[in-house]
């Protein structure tokens, strides 16, 4: 870090701040192995509703809320809020999960975010 103010990333070079290699001596080259372990949240929305309040305090067990999707369509697969993919449901050992039938390309992704 900077000797004036080692608590400032800012102030440090990029050499000052460390490199993130797996391998110490290959300098410049970003280790993205640290970023693996970090957990994410996948989602899978089967549909959406919108539907008066009215309407929702009259819901009881066994009522029915029609979704604006269609039944045949594919399942829209987000990460940590950003839809990454679209799926349909399969049974695997009892638990359901999701086969992936069409992943959305990086720019396509940045497109939406915009």
């Amino acid at each position: 870090m900077s000797s004036t103010d080692p608590f400032n990333a800012a102030s440090a070079s990029a050499a000052e701040f460390g490199n993130l290699s797996a391998d110490p001596g290959a300098a410049g080259e970003l280790n993205l192995e640290v970023l693996l372990d970090v957990p994410v949240t996948i989602a899978l929305e089967v549909g959406r509703a919108r539907v008066p309040i009215r309407n929702l305090l009259q819901l009881n067990p066994g009522s029915v809320i029609e979704l604006e999707r269609g039944a045949a369509e594919p399942l829209d697969v987000y990460v940590n809020g950003t839809l990454i993919a679209h799926g349909e449901v399969v049974v695997v050992n009892d638990r359901f999960g999701v086969r992936l039938t069409d992943v959305i390309s990086p720019a396509e992704r940045l497109r939406r975010l915009r």
